[in-house]
């Protein structure tokens, strides 16, 4: 068999990734972790973490993320920062290309996540950074005391709009149906805050402005009447899209492109697993992808050591 570097490579640096690094590493696994840009993915532009285990007063998401990584540097994981471009399986011989190499392993665990998606409508790409965002953590203290616009319904948008109006004045949550589809909990949240204003039956159809972002147009789905809201910035919640990179040999994913795996987190590929919000599952939570991470690490182990 070809020569290989690794006996475990773990692609995305998130809950599960690490959680994957840390079993893998403590298994005394040859294992190298590649995160494209730094560990803790979703949970470092998260600015509060109240239900993962362990927090009775709830944690930042940077720091949960640094406490994650230092747990497993501490059991000497190889964390390398670089870009995943492509996986190749020759036999049993795994290929992961990089910006700058080829790195061959005998187990792969994905576990690279999922992004936000955007809404696809006028002005969007172009005021991108100018008032269009997917971060009210990174972006929300930039429109303190200004009148915003934010589209969704789900969790993470009525989460992050409860965290938008530490510094908004006014924020209109646009959402296309006339109920929400977050927790009871959040949406408790949200109908306490006067700052919130929900706008039913309606989706956002473009945004205009001069350099920044001075409005956006809102459709009423029931009437068809339009109307322009006079506002700052515009956060978008609307959904996420797996982060899949390039797979040479066909891997099982449902509709969304999510990776499907069985119950061990092994894919339609021998010796390629996944964790995390990669995968096709219901939710998607930080202890959920840590329950992946450490299941994927024990599945990988099995199969480096051809248990199964």
């Amino acid at each position: 068999m070809t020569q290989v570097e690794y006996d475990l490579l773990i692609i995305g640096g998130g809950p599960a990734g690490l959680t994957a690094g840390l079993y893998a590493a403590r298994a005394r696994l040859k294992v190298l972790l590649i995160e494209k840009l730094v560990p803790g993915g979703q949970m470092v532009i998260t600015d509060r973490i109240d239900n993962y285990p362990g927090f009775p007063e709830g944690i930042s998401g940077p720091e949960l993320s640094l406490l994650m990584k230092s747990q497993a540097e501490r059991f000497e994981l190889n964390i390398e920062t670089n870009e995943v471009l492509s996986l190749e399986i020759t036999g049993q011989v795994k290929t992961v290309r990089v910006s700058d190499r080829a790195i061959k392993s005998k187990a792969i665990i994905i576990a690279t996540g999922a992004s936000p998606k955007h809404l696809g409508v006028p002005g969007e790409a172009e005021f991108w950074g100018k008032g269009v965002s997917t971060c009210a953590t990174c972006d929300g203290p930039f429109y303190t005391g200004k009148t915003v616009v934010a589209v969704g319904g789900g969790n993470t948008a009525l989460k992050e709009s409860v965290f938008l109006s530490r510094f908004a004045e006014k924020i209109y949550l646009v959402h296309r149906r006339n109920s929400w589809r977050a927790e009871a909990i959040m949406q408790e949240r949200v109908r306490a805050i006067d700052k919130i204003e929900p706008i039913w039956n309606t989706v956002l159809t473009r945004i205009d402005g001069e350099g920044i972002v001075k409005s956006a147009t809102v459709k009423n789905l029931t009437t068809g009447d339009t109307r322009a809201l006079n506002v700052s910035a515009c956060f978008i919640w609307i959904g996420i899209k797996p982060n899949l990179f390039s797979v040479g040999n066909v891997i099982g994913t449902d509709k969304a492109g999510f990776i499907l795996t069985d119950p061990l987190m092994r894919t339609s590929l021998p010796g390629i697993f996944a964790a995390g919000d990669i995968r096709s599952v219901p939710t998607r939570q930080i202890a959920g992808a840590v329950g992946d991470g450490a299941m994927a690490a024990h599945s990988a182990q099995q199969y480096i050591e051809g248990n199964v």
